[in-house]
């Protein structure tokens, strides 16, 4: 039999025009480029999407071409986010903190005909411009007092964003979107590969991402959006927010803790999501100008593992920590670290809060979720059993862009390339991405446990751990490890003291066991980050290339 309802299909126009009617007058927060503030509205953001549409049309942009943007989180970039995708056209978000022949290979990959860019990034295009066959224009995202003067060093089609929009008819097209997004993500074996998306696995992404156990937003809910709109969809916020009709605060490219604080405070947000990174540069802010978050309550943690010792800091500053994992293929988010209602029942003890918190949690509703050995038999959910990361869903990729064969089994598993554990709780915790797994005398050792246990010293600011060859347990078991970590600013001073003392620390610690001790410990100025602000595993290992262990331990720099 027959269902009776309605055929109403699940796209992402009825976003914004939900946004609009209902919420029109709701603030949207913008620090533009150009540097001011400017406050608009969701009905200002529909109109100005719907000019979007028609400048692109009048480009000759259709229904299936490829419009790429490089552009920071501001309100130009979000239109124009809607109004190419309400042509049908789909939307390439390309991440500017890329190499330029990462770049240059994601637009040419991506077939992007037009690229919308803030000025700020003009000179990556001018640098990679030639090397893209198929682009036929860049838009620049702002006005003609700010448009730059034509220059050898940048691309020779340059259009002004403000003027095109003013050139079209005020008879403004409805916005229905056919099309699909693109997102570049590095896979397991460090290739870029495109993702995707559809409407409806955004739509019920953002569904999802509202509800009280992810983001917990509401119309009342004021919404700082940090990770960039070129970094997994923001999260899923720029569809999220207008889904419940919620003040958006966009950063523009200041993304620096002062910047951070200024935003949270003048535009009482009570929200935000951030990865470590950011997060260490706002705690350092805070922590050196003796300030306080007095609006925000709840911030969310993902694209790294956050360590214990960030999430206790906030939480005795009054912020809820809520620890998000995920992946550009998955819409990004799978999974969320709070506990069941349950573990609530039964009571937590505050260490046990923290630890659960620590986690990467559990698995929603859109994400099916198991660990498999390497033999493919599926493991057991009993916190002990460590295996691949399998997981499936409405939101998981299943075919890469452009790719002829699938992501996924046959029974549409999608290997995350992240090894881990899952408990009786279905609370799941990485130990370590596959590729950075550290072996030493058959035992398996948890980086990102290592690197949490170093945070957690006072002196530590950041702590990464790799794996270097070692004649006795071989280079391909990958032993001993090496810490590398980045001081406090109070404690820059004496490198060898503090190497010392962290390498004490570490072995004192009950919680690292004695084949899981580091080497050595290395202090830096500073550890390399990827593009999405994750450490640079890659990186550190090229840098340690020549580090060979000493007969009385500890590693000698070649």
């Amino acid at each position: 039999m027959e269902g009776r309802m309605q055929d109403w299909p699940l796209i992402v126009s009825r976003v914004l025009e939900y946004a609009a009617r209902w919420h029109p007058t709701q603030e949207i927060v913008c620090r533009t480029v150009e540097g001011p503030v400017v406050i608009s509205s969701y009905a200002d953001l529909d109109r100005r999407a719907r000019l979007c549409a028609l400048a692109l049309q009048d480009l000759g942009i259709r229904q299936g071409d490829v419009v790429g943007t490089l552009a920071w989180n501001t309100t130009r970039h979000l239109e124009s986010w809607y109004g190419v995708m309400g042509i049908g056209a789909v939307c390439h978000t390309l991440n500017p903190r890329l190499s330029d022949s990462d770049i240059t290979y994601i637009a040419h990959h991506g077939q992007d005909r037009i690229i919308l860019t803030d000025s700020t990034f003009l000179p990556i295009l001018g640098r990679i411009w030639k090397q893209l066959p198929l682009l036929e224009a860049v838009v620049v995202l702002t006005d003609r007092q700010h448009m730059p003067q034509p220059s050898p060093d940048l691309p020779p089609k340059l259009l002004c964003y403000e003027q095109l929009l003013d050139a079209c008819t005020p008879q403004l097209p409805a916005l229905r979107f056919s099309s699909d997004r693109i997102e570049y993500s590095c896979c397991p074996r460090c290739v870029l590969q495109g993702v995707r998306y559809t409407h409806r696995s955004n739509f019920l992404h953002s569904f999802l991402v509202t509800q009280p156990d992810a983001l917990c937003l509401g119309a009342g809910s004021s919404m700082l959006m940090v990770v960039p709109m070129f970094h997994a969809n923001s999260w899923g916020v720029n569809f999220a927010a207008p889904m419940v009709g919620c003040r958006l605060v966009l950063p523009g490219p200041a993304l620096d803790g002062a910047s951070m604080h200024h935003m949270i405070e003048t535009y009482k947000v009570d929200v935000t999501a951030m990865v470590p990174t950011v997060v260490v540069g706002l705690l350092q802010h805070l922590a050196a100008h003796n300030a306080a978050l007095r609006s925000l309550k709840r911030l969310v943690i993902g694209g790294a593992a956050a360590p214990r010792s960030m999430i206790e800091t906030l939480e005795r500053s009054g912020v809820e920590v809520r620890h998000m994992w995920g992946m550009t293929e998955l819409s990004p988010v799978g999974s969320i670290g709070l506990p069941t209602g349950r573990q609530l029942a039964e009571g937590m003890s505050t260490d046990d809060l923290m630890a659960l918190k620590a986690c990467q949690g559990r698995p929603h509703v859109l994400c099916d979720m198991r660990l498999v050995d390497d033999a493919g038999k599926v493991l057991p959910n009993d916190g002990t059993a460590v295996g691949d990361l399998q997981v499936r869903g409405p939101i998981v990729v299943q075919q890469y862009h452009r790719h002829e064969q699938r992501t996924v089994d046959s029974e549409r598993w999608f290997s995350t390339g992240d090894v881990a554990s899952i408990d009786q709780h279905g609370t799941m915790k990485i130990s370590d991405r596959s590729k950075d797994v550290v072996k030493s005398g058959g035992e398996w050792i948890s980086s990102i446990a290592l690197e949490n246990t170093a945070a957690g010293h006072p002196k530590v600011l950041e702590a990464a751990v790799i794996a270097v060859p070692d004649e006795r347990w071989g280079a391909a078991q990958g032993a001993p490890a090496a810490h590398s970590v980045v001081p406090q600013p109070h404690a820059a001073g004496d490198k060898e003291a503090l190497r010392v003392e962290v390498l004490q620390y570490m072995a004192s610690h009950p919680q690292v066991a004695k084949f899981a001790r580091p080497d050595d410990v290395v202090v830096l100025a500073e550890i390399p980050h990827t593009a999405t602000g994750k450490v640079s595993k890659l990186t550190l290992r090229k840098m340690f290339e020549g580090y060979k262990p000493l007969p009385g331990g500890g590693l000698s720099k070649l």
